[in-house]
């Protein structure tokens, strides 16, 4: 990447404040300076080809580039803890950058994912030098991260297994019969077995929302941030819940009026690891709409930011997204949208769902086995071979698999905002799970999924304390199905699909009430949906009128 017009300085010692010294490389524009810095802290390697490749475009745009290991990783001294020293390494770190000659004392921060929350740890600290930053695919802490609404998130845990050590050991788990590891019991010996690792093992231990989860995070925190945000993610990110969660966390509690009003929030039609691209991926093309240039969008924003320039994005709404089926992008000021009319749909016999309240109805049964669990097929999954508009078809023929689904629609309905599934449903175990999975059927018979949910019973009044069931009572579950934007267009129908595994996305539930992670029995649950006038379940859409 280095160029006559690129100044580089390689494995530049940053010194932290314990004496640990991380790796960076500086590039700056070889003309008189000073300039504004930008940041980046990964666990990845700083020469990655993907941000150099941003490097390139900052420096020649005029900024300087700051790639730093962090802190156990490749070229940086010290131990790799995930998520523990990244707040005070990342304030250590700006604080050094601010004082350098080079630097004209305004810093911003990018990268995506963990690159995400290395930069929003951080401005909890407030650095005199922190002026904005830009997460892409980012979480708010690390138990939403590990765990949603008490399940843990099998699949993740399982694929930050090859970064265990200094560097990341790249196809580690290449030999590794991938289907068993998932399916070992207990838990925790399946994590053990792959990975010498303590904080996989504390992941599973702190199974409810602690002190030890709620040091590494933002749940508690975001008024102590001072800086606006600019965060972007997908609709098929396993981190869009997340990103909502950061946006709305920052937009009305910033310690700031300048942090709260700028933040802004951009969601497009992508998995965790296609941001901002329009190739087609799953079932379904998004078309050209779909391409976005978050590092012109990145730019745009530092030189507002950074450098006072009026590049005219102060002045757009601070919520972009694509509403997928009409595949277009709108604009709002606020989240939920406030044209919202948030619209019952019931439960009823034969597999309908419709806006006509349930009557005397009986109640649907289904069998939940942990030993066969319903397979994870497209979604808010990790993988981009697994995430995404998958067509839902063969899981839906299941018999352990809940069906739902409107007449086909006489008009287009859009549906823009937060799901929420009000599930009446008994068990004949102390604990388990339910699941709800909003899809999109098309006329051609393809069910697409667009987002779903998962709430283990123990703890559907609180992921800080358990309650567990007693087996036959009616419960009423509020099941959170994330966030979505689609066009349910003419002819095509709503669905709901209603089970109690998602694997190996989310961990099994053994059904036994027992600790989670070190339980190796299996019980199977009788599961009872009811839908009738005393207990109508229903899903809880929020439709835009048009």
């Amino acid at each position: 990447m280095p160029s006559q017009s690129i100044l580089v300085q390689m494995d530049v010692p940053v010194p932290m404040r314990d004496g640990v010294c991380l790796a960076s490389d500086i590039y700056r524009p070889n003309k008189e300076g000073p300039f504004p810095a930008l940041v980046i802290r990964t666990i990845y390697h700083k020469q990655a080809e993907r941000y150099t490749k941003w490097t390139k475009r900052f420096v020649e745009h005029g900024y300087a580039v700051v790639m730093q290991d962090c802190r156990g990783r490749h070229d940086s001294e010290g131990k790799w803890e995930p998520y523990v020293h990244e707040a005070d390494d990342g304030y250590d770190t700006h604080e050094w950058i601010g004082a350098q000659d080079w630097c004209d004392g305004n810093i911003g921060t990018f990268g995506v994912s963990y690159l995400g929350f290395t930069q929003t740890l951080p401005a909890v600290k407030s650095s005199y030098y922190l002026k904005a930053i830009a997460p892409i695919a980012s979480q708010q802490d690390n138990f939403g991260h590990f765990y949603v609404d008490g399940v843990f998130q099998l699949h993740i845990a399982i694929n930050f297994m090859n970064m265990a050590g200094k560097t990341m050991k790249l196809g580690s788990t290449a030999f590794l019969n991938l289907d068993e590891v998932y399916r070992r019991l207990p838990l925790k010996s399946a994590l053990d077995d792959i990975v010498d690792l303590p904080f996989y093992r504390q992941a599973v231990e702190h199974y409810k929302f602690d002190g030890f989860w709620n040091h590494y995070g933002l749940r508690n925190r975001y008024r102590d941030v001072d800086v606006p945000a600019y965060f972007i993610t997908g609709w098929y990110d396993n981190l869009v819940h997340e990103g909502f969660k950061q946006f709305t966390g920052w937009q009305s509690q910033a310690s700031t009026s300048d942090a709260r009003k700028l933040t802004k929030l951009l969601v497009g039609p992508w998995s965790h690891t296609n941001i901002g691209s329009d190739k087609p991926f799953g079932d379904v093309s998004f078309g050209s709409e779909a391409s976005i240039d978050y590092i012109d969008e990145q730019i745009r924003w530092y030189d507002a930011r950074l450098r006072g320039i009026d590049t005219g994005i102060d002045d757009e709404p601070p919520i972009r997204i694509f509403v997928m089926g009409e595949n277009s992008w709108r604009t709002a000021h606020s989240w939920p949208l406030p044209e919202t009319v948030y619209t019952n749909y019931y439960l009823h016999d034969h597999g309908i769902l419709s806006e006509d309240v349930s009557g005397n109805e009986n109640p649907d049964l289904f069998r939940y086995d942990p030993m066969n669990p319903v397979p994870s097929h497209g979604g808010q999954y990790m993988s981009i071979k697994c995430s995404g508009p998958f067509d839902r078809t063969d899981v839906e023929a299941r018999d352990d698999v809940l069906v739902y689904s409107t007449e086909p629609l006489e008009r287009d309905i859009e549906i823009t905002g937060p799901i929420l599934l009000k599930l009446y449903a008994s068990s004949s175990t102390k604990d388990t799970d339910f699941t709800g999975t909003l899809v999109d059927v098309y006329p051609d018979g393809k069910s697409i999924i667009l987002t779903e949910g998962i709430l283990r019973a123990r703890f559907r009044a609180s992921i800080e304390k358990e309650e567990f069931l007693v087996p036959g009572t009616v419960y009423e579950f509020d099941l959170d199905l994330w966030e979505t934007s689609n066009l349910f267009m003419t002819g095509h129908k709503i669905r709901l699909e209603i089970s109690s595994s998602n694997f190996p996305r989310f961990d099994r539930n053994l059904n036994t009430g027992n600790r989670p992670g070190i339980d190796s029995e299996v019980l199977i649950s009788n599961q009872i949906i009811y839908h009738d006038a005393d207990r109508p379940s229903h899903l809880i859409l929020p439709v835009i009128p048009r």
